[in-house]
């Protein structure tokens, strides 16, 4: 974890930054970077679950009853601690967007000649006094997909969390 914690001190702009100005221009590279700058939240946050699950009753009742520790991990662990990860992975999904956009725009992402909305909004910013929708359209393109991307998440946490659940039906019956 002290590898993660180390990935974790850094904003992802700086690794994404970096790694993309050391390899090069490319959706690979550009794929290959934000792949390295989120791996550590998805290791804190799977250690977190599992540090939360591993000592709850169904999971001490499987060893105890001498389920094979990998049977534990895969039938009981992994079911339960998947949900955080959907949801974080669908809000990440925006923040991917958002860090694609902005290597693109910073000139370290994927090449001019491949469409993508950071080199359609440095290409637009030239243009700003004269026709200011060349960067208005992308712009608000990419706020309304990641604002979109957004509410999908906190609908699936809604969905998928079950202290939510409870609390929205204990709310809905009258008292």
């Amino acid at each position: 974890m002290r590898v993660t914690e180390f990935f974790l001190a850094f904003p992802q702009i700086v690794w994404a930054l970096a790694f993309a100005t050391v390899v090069g221009r490319g959706l690979v590279s550009c794929v290959v970077a934000l792949a390295l700058t989120w791996w550590a939240q998805y290791a804190r946050l799977m250690r977190g679950q599992v540090l939360v699950y591993r000592e709850r009753e169904f999971i001490l009742t499987a060893r105890a009853l001498g389920q094979r520790r990998w049977r534990i991990l895969l039938f009981h662990l992994l079911p339960n601690c998947l949900s955080p990860i959907l949801v974080k992975a669908t809000i990440d999904v925006s923040l991917a967007i958002l860090l694609l956009a902005a290597l693109s725009f910073l000139g370290v992402g994927v090449p001019p000649q491949i469409p993508s909305w950071g080199n359609v909004l440095a290409e637009g910013r030239l243009y700003l006094q004269q026709a200011p929708w060349l960067t208005l359209f992308p712009g608000g393109a990419i706020m309304g997909c990641i604002l979109g991307l957004n509410l999908f998440g906190d609908g699936l946490r809604d969905l998928l969390d079950p202290k939510m659940q409870s609390v929205a039906a204990s709310s809905a019956r009258p008292s």
